[in-house]
């Protein structure tokens, strides 16, 4: 395996042969055939449904993963499921949630919903893609899925079956046996017709399809985009953009030795293409540690006793998760630990320095995008990390940084800041999303893709995002739209304005804030608007961690909000909170905008100040900043 290091090896492997002309496999399950005839009983799988490293665990190898997803495969097909209907799930991590994913993209076209939305969005996603069938959990303590589920598919009457999946065959007794008396009642008001996946599963043949296993490209997944819309876009994604995924998995990462352990859900794109597909493509074991992975029960605590437990050798992680292990102590052997990858939110340079001190192992820092079916560039794993960058362009992968001026792009210099614009196999060029207007002024030439990210490419080919052309929220990874926290403080009948944005944390990356300003002769306060708000958005997530109430929000010379402002102020008041809380004797005085990093807060000292504290706490947040001039 020719390991990833430079712009040069990137360009080898590209001289090769062209994408196009490779002999690859037209479909998942021609993909995860060649996996069974290379690897069979090899490990593919492991879920343990609690975190203890000495809990049960159940692993499947490729032979048993091969059997399994061709009987799913087959009662999707009996269901009616063919190649343009969709088959949803609704499930936290387990090996059903895995075997559903590759099944469904095998029968028809998989929708994976982030369990964590409310319901009428659950049914919105279900409608927007005509789902046939639901996979989902049965009702089990301790979550809420299946009431959301039966809600959802109360308001989707398109969905004809619902296969629940019990997650109590993975207990043990005492626990197993006290479920069935605690297990949540759900009241059922919809007319699907309602099956356990598993028994149903295991009556057909695990050793051939029922149905032609057609071999050609085509639209295999929806993934719904992150955000706190009532509807979120649902992109879609081609057969080749997802085997491209697990291609560059397999080619520059990973080996048939290697364990990942992913506590990242499978209904996020990270998880399903550049981990699972990438295991597909290389025999690679995934380990999945618990149903909620890291939001699950003793996870961070046990976190370094499972990385021995399993020997693994590539940790998948968020920077959040990141900032999380960090306050463990590393209890446990972790010597088979080679390097950790980290994607979804930009990783602060303090916290990179914590983890390799505390490990000895190096983070890779990764972009990707939903629109995209993920992958975008990496930093090299045996290559120079520039940490703050999220690396070189992978393989086929031809990244632009563009700026329209008059209705055309112009490309940018080097290290020039224009809007970052990608092509490659996983780009569905002019259909990314199912609502075609929602494909309206998407790609720039026909063929990139904009992403709506900020950024520049430096000399070396490393990419660096320094803002957003589109106004999201980004907390931990997950996307939040600003203009739903605005519409909820805009009912309010005090509120004339409102600005939602983003403001920095060393944990999360970004929390949610709001700037209002009232209808003249008004009177409410902060603590009333955000009780208004909390009944007014649906996830809790995008609540604002702080309100301020303003004379007037800034505006541009039409009338319009001007977020940048919002932005600098939110900088300046947490990072001088921090610094003050901390007893470093300096402060923020102004930020300002610099054309290749972005905002950047610029410092002053109140007396004799400790350098070395003061760059350990900014070290945490992802803001630049300098010393004022």
């Amino acid at each position: 395996m020719q390991r990833f290091a430079t712009v040069a090896d990137r360009d080898a492997v590209e001289a090769e042969k062209p994408w196009e002309a490779r002999n690859r496999p037209a479909t998942i399950y021609g993909f995860l055939s060649e996996a069974k005839a290379a690897h069979a009983n090899r490990p593919a799988l492991s879920f343990q449904i609690l975190s203890g490293p000495q809990d049960k665990a159940e692993t499947l190898n490729w032979t048993q993963l091969h059997a399994k997803v061709t009987q799913a495969a087959n009662l999707l097909h009996h269901l009616g499921v063919g190649p343009t209907d969709t088959v949803a799930y609704l499930l936290p991590n387990s090996l059903e949630t895995a075997i559903t994913l590759l099944a469904g993209a095998t029968a028809g076209i998989v929708n994976p919903i982030n369990p964590l939305l409310d319901a009428e969005q659950i049914a919105g996603i279900l409608r927007e893609t005509k789902a046939k069938v639901l996979v989902t959990l049965k009702a089990f303590p301790k979550t809420d899925v299946a009431q959301k589920a039966a809600e959802a598919v109360r308001l989707a009457p398109n969905v004809e079956a619902v296969l629940e999946v019990d997650l109590n065959r993975y207990l043990t007794p005492p626990k197993s046996w006290i479920v069935p008396f605690v297990r949540p009642k759900v009241e059922t008001k919809h007319h699907a017709k309602v099956m356990n996946f598993n028994t149903e599963a295991a009556k057909l043949p695990g050793d051939r399809l029922m149905f032609e296993d057609v071999q050609e490209d085509r639209v295999a997944a929806y993934f719904h985009t992150g955000g706190t819309t009532g509807m979120p876009k649902v992109a879609q994604h081609k057969y080749s953009g997802m085997i491209y995924n697990g291609w560059l998995g397999g080619r520059l990462l990973f080996d048939e030795t290697d364990v990942m352990i992913c506590p990242l859900p499978l209904f996020h794109v990270f998880a399903a293409y550049p981990i699972l597909m990438s295991a597909i493509a290389s025999g690679a074991h995934v380990v999945f540690p618990t149903p909620a992975g890291y939001r699950g029960d003793g996870v961070f605590d046990n976190f370094w006793k499972l990385v021995e437990r399993w020997q693994v050798t590539f940790l998948i992680s968020v920077p959040t998760a990141i900032s999380a292990l960090m306050q463990r102590p590393v209890d446990a052997d972790i010597s088979s630990l080679r390097t950790a990858i980290s994607g979804s939110a930009p990783l602060p340079i303090e916290l990179y320095n914590r983890f390799k001190a505390a490990t000895g192992v190096e983070i890779c820092e990764g972009y990707g995008l939903t629109e995209a079916t993920c992958l975008v560039s990496v930093n090299p794993v045996d290559g120079e990390k520039k940490v703050g960058s999220v690396g070189i362009p992978l393989p086929y992968t031809h990244v632009r940084i563009l700026k329209k001026r008059n209705g055309s792009f112009d490309e940018c210099a080097r290290d020039e800041v224009g809007e970052i614009c990608v092509a490659n196999p996983g780009v569905f060029e002019g259909s990314t999303y199912t609502e075609a207007d929602k494909n309206h002024d998407l790609f720039a030439e026909n063929r990139f893709l904009r992403t709506g990210d900020l950024g520049r490419i430096d000399p070396d080919g490393y990419l660096w995002i320094t803002g957003r052309a589109k106004d999201l929220i980004i907390r931990g990874g997950h996307n939040l739209d600003p203009a739903e926290i605005e519409d909820a403080l805009l009912s309010h009948p005090s509120v004339a304005f409102a600005g939602a944005i983003g403001q920095p944390d060393s944990f999360a990356g970004e929390l949610p804030c709001a700037y209002v300003e009232l209808v003249a002769g008004a009177s409410v306060t902060t603590e009333e608007l955000l009780e208004h708000a909390k009944k007014n958005i649906h996830e809790r997530a995008a609540v604002p961690k702080h309100l301020e109430i303003m004379d007037e929000l800034p505006k541009t010379a039409v009338g319009k909000i001007f977020k940048p402002d919002l932005r600098k102020m939110a900088i300046m008041r947490v990072l001088n909170a921090e610094l003050e809380l901390a007893g470093i004797a300096a402060h923020v005085i102004s930020v300002t905008e610099d054309k290749k990093r972005g905002l950047v807060a610029h410092l002053a000292t109140k007396g004799a100040c400790d350098e070395d504290a003061l760059m350990h706490k900014l070290g945490e947040f992802t803001v630049p900043w300098d010393w004022a001039r």
